[in-house]
């Protein structure tokens, strides 16, 4: 395993390298990829994805290539580019997604000789149920205007003796900051430029997907809670909270559609040899993507070279602690590593 001196020679030394390179929109207009010619490519927060009408594997399943790249987004603002946080944030979701698998499904295809690192994920272009599917075992003390955190404090100030919550009733003097939940409570939230915490009527009511197929997702994922806070268990810590995403494949089957349990998607705490929450200056020791956001403090703000590299660590010592596994980052030139890890994925599957 990487000691903290290891990770931060390996930050400060590589850092500016794996950072950079051309958007994989560059790199097909350039030619470097000649079987992507032509393809849609659609720029997330922290990842684009590419495909194709006849873009399909040899049995007829239509293929998005999702690329997942360095840059942390809060508050739903781009803050600029994390190095190896797109190598850190695959393998994490790889680990997780080989505990969970048979419960949750899965978009991607496997691939022979694909790092669990690579960066460019080949997975089925799903149909896609637009919402984020929202689990919570704790008040997390958050930012975001999504959170319950946010929404007990606003309760909270206007006197509220009740808070309604994605379709939960829930007294508000039985909360508390950081806080656990009375139970595993499902909160969804819409997949807009600014996301909105919605209840399951309001899915039925626009379409967005059936109380059945709700129920479908709410179920596997609160299964799959369990299994990953079983594991982490094992780790000493606990699963906070975390999102998920889901859509509906070629066979008619709900499938989880993007990461599962990484530190971008998901919050870890740590436990004390007492089992109990271990806290430094008051607050929960966290893996995940909330320890960006405390750096946070202007609305456009964009993090220094120096604060990225600080979350880097953070990221990489989360993972270790994640996995058990020390961290073996690839370090050639980004560009190379999308273009090999494509021609692999293509030569597979086509």
């Amino acid at each position: 395993m990487l000691d903290e001196r290891q990770i931060r020679e390996l930050v400060t030394e590589h850092g500016t390298t794996v950072n950079q390179g051309r958007p994989i929109k560059q790199i097909i207009e350039d030619g470097d990829i000649p079987r992507l010619n032509g393809s849609t490519v659609l720029e997330g927060k922290v990842s684009d994805s590419v495909y194709r009408d006849d873009l399909e594997t040899k049995s007829g399943q239509p293929i998005r290539l999702m690329f997942r790249n360095n840059r942390i987004s809060t508050h739903d603002v781009n803050r600029g580019a994390i190095p190896f946080k797109d190598q850190v944030l695959a393998f994490n979701h790889d680990h997780m997604l080989n505990l969970v698998e048979d419960v949750v499904g899965s978009s991607q295809f496997e691939v022979e000789g694909l790092l669990p690192s690579s960066t460019v994920i080949p997975a089925e272009n799903l149909n896609l149920i637009m919402l984020e599917n929202v689990l919570r075992m704790y008040m997390a003390e958050s930012s975001t205007s999504t959170s319950l955190y946010q929404h007990w404090l606003a309760a909270k100030e206007q006197g509220d003796e009740i808070l309604n919550y994605a379709g939960h009733r829930i007294s508000v003097s039985s909360l508390e900051p950081n806080g656990v939940l009375r139970y595993l409570m499902d909160t969804p939230s819409t997949k807009d430029k600014v996301d909105r915490t919605i209840d399951v009527q309001y899915l039925a009511d626009n379409g967005v997907c059936s109380w059945e197929q709700y129920a479908q997702i709410r179920n596997a994922s609160i299964m799959a809670f369990g299994m990953i806070s079983y594991y982490l268990s094992t780790k000493g810590m606990v699963l906070v909270d975390t999102k998920t995403e889901h859509g509906i494949n070629s066979a008619g089957n709900i499938v989880s559609g993007d990461e599962l349990y990484t530190m971008d998607s998901s919050r870890f705490w740590r436990l004390d040899d007492n089992g109990e929450l271990l806290t430094r200056d008051g607050k929960p020791v966290s893996f995940s993507k909330e320890f960006a956001r405390g750096m946070v403090k202007e609305k456009d703000q964009q993090f220094t070279e120096e604060q990225a590299n600080e979350i880097a660590v953070r990221y990489i010592q989360g993972l270790q602690h994640l996995t058990d596994v020390s961290f073996d980052p690839d370090l050639r030139p980004r560009d190379e590593r999308i273009v090999d890890s494509t021609n692999l994925i293509l030569d597979s599957l086509l």
